[in-house]
């Protein structure tokens, strides 16, 4: 009976140090995905997609005057033509973020974040 309980108790360490082993190479992982980078490119790519007429993507990304354009242009200018201009800013949008989300992590911070591209 002991040895049934030295097993048990072996085995229980074993899959504790497996589970341990798993978790710090999942942080490892995590930190090295975002070491030094404040990346925003899942989260804008699918506001874009989502929200993306109303310009909440370009406030997170830091384009308040973009973010205003799509604003106007989804509200006023949409009300004004009856929903047209709405749709194309929402067309434009989804575009938009699936560019985002199709890019790599390291290309998007580059262009979007370092270079400040505003537009596709």
């Amino acid at each position: 009976m002991s040895e049934e309980n030295n097993s048990f108790e072996d085995k229980a360490k074993e899959f504790a140090e497996g589970a341990k082993e798993t978790a710090k190479e999942f942080a490892d992982s995590a930190k090295e995905a975002f070491a030094g980078q404040d990346n925003k490119k899942i989260l804008a790519g699918i506001l874009a997609i989502f929200l993306g007429g109303f310009g909440i993507h370009k406030f997170i990304l830091g384009y308040n005057k973009e973010g205003i354009i799509l604003l106007v242009v989804t509200i006023i200018i949409g009300a004004i033509t009856c929903g047209f201009a709405a749709t194309v800013t929402w067309i434009i949008t989804v575009i938009e973020g699936i560019i985002y989300l199709t890019k790599s992590d390291e290309e998007f911070y580059n262009t979007y974040q370092v270079g400040r591209k505003p537009w596709f």
